[in-house]
């Protein structure tokens, strides 16, 4: 779901946000609205090939809501302000810049209902394209400081070392499952947790508020994909909107799979089909029958569950308002759209 349009109902039905106060409503769309225009000023080129190729995710919309952290954090000290939506927009510009090297790496063929750049054009485009944003992103945070600086060049360290882990798989000895989640906290929550580390450091929010924000970014993150995991297997294509068994067709091995796979109890039929990527349909339906009635589905839930709780620990550090209300209620849904 894009919010493109820079409307906060779309942000509640895509991440879930629930907010009763109507004043830091319109001071999220006003953020989110600086925000988008930051985005598109910042994929312009005078070089039209890099502009179209630039400008092609950045059109094409998506959740936001990483840039929508940020403004969130930032309620915890002196609000929105230039800097905080520079920060927001940045943040942004990495994880697009990621979706561009991640297309490339996995040969897709479509993103948020478009064309994927490296379709359209081809992997060297796409990649030299994630460069440019990645460039562009470090020099929006050079204007926040050093200590921004370094933040977001650790950050870049962690979404690189993840992705390296995951490409090359556990080691030997190595849990699966351990690196399995320890892989998509660098993937997924190392930049969500900048996100919030950015709101609430660049608005002046007390030390101990940023490192909740922080923390809270870093499971909330890694919740997500555990999210995703779930709901690829779980969810029906008319409730989700989404084609289940996606995964199996990659052969990715995602947390449901790796805890049937680890029971001893799971029917071997399965762990044949898990053995390789599955392109006929019929045995994509047949292995998402026997995941969701395998052990691992319900483990998956468990740990999806425990770290959506971790999450609201972290957020009862911050002051009771209406911006923590909304962080709690991301927290919730993350858990209640798999069910």
């Amino acid at each position: 779901m894009s919010v493109q349009s820079g409307t906060i109902e779309d942000l509640r039905a895509s991440v879930g946000l629930r907010i009763a106060d109507e004043q830091l409503l319109r001071t999220l769309a006003g953020g989110l609205t600086d925000v988008e225009n930051l985005l598109r000023e910042t994929a312009r080129s005078d070089v039209k090939a890099v502009h179209e190729a630039a400008s092609h995710l950045v059109e094409a919309g998506g959740k936001r809501f990483r840039p929508l952290f940020t403004l969130l954090a930032a309620q915890f000290g002196e609000g929105n302000h230039d800097g905080v939506v520079t920060a927001a927009a940045a943040v942004e510009l990495v994880h697009l810049a990621t979706l561009y090297h991640d297309d490339v790496m996995d040969e897709a063929t479509m993103r948020r209902g478009a064309q994927s750049v490296n379709a359209r054009w081809d992997n060297t485009v796409a990649i030299l394209t994630g460069d440019f944003l990645f460039a562009h992103a470090s020099r929006l945070v050079s204007y926040l400081g050093t200590d921004a600086a370094r933040i977001i060049a650790e950050t870049f360290g962690e979404l690189v070392t993840g992705q390296m882990r995951e490409t090359v798989g556990p080691g030997d000895g190595e849990d699966p499952i351990a690196h399995y989640l320890s892989v998509i906290a660098q993937k997924t929550g190392s930049l969500i947790a900048t996100a919030g580390r950015f709101g609430g450091m660049i608005s002046g929010a007390r030390p101990e508020y940023v490192e909740a924000l922080t923390r809270f970014g870093d499971i909330i993150g890694t919740a997500f994909q555990i999210s995703d995991d779930i709901i690829d297997i779980a969810s029906p294509s008319h409730e989700s909107g989404k084609t289940p068994g996606t995964d199996l067709r990659e052969g990715v091995r995602t947390l449901p799979m790796l805890f049937a796979l680890a029971d001893p109890a799971t029917d071997p039929r399965l762990v044949e089909l898990l053995a390789a990527p599955i392109t006929d349909d019929a045995l994509v339906e047949e292995a998402l029958g026997l995941l969701r009635a395998s052990s691992g589905l319900d483990q998956a839930m468990a740990t999806l569950s425990d770290y959506a709780r971790r999450a609201r620990v972290e957020l009862s550090a911050l002051p009771a308002s209406s911006a923590r209300d909304a962080c709690e209620s991301v927290a919730d849904y993350l858990v209640a759209r798999t069910r």
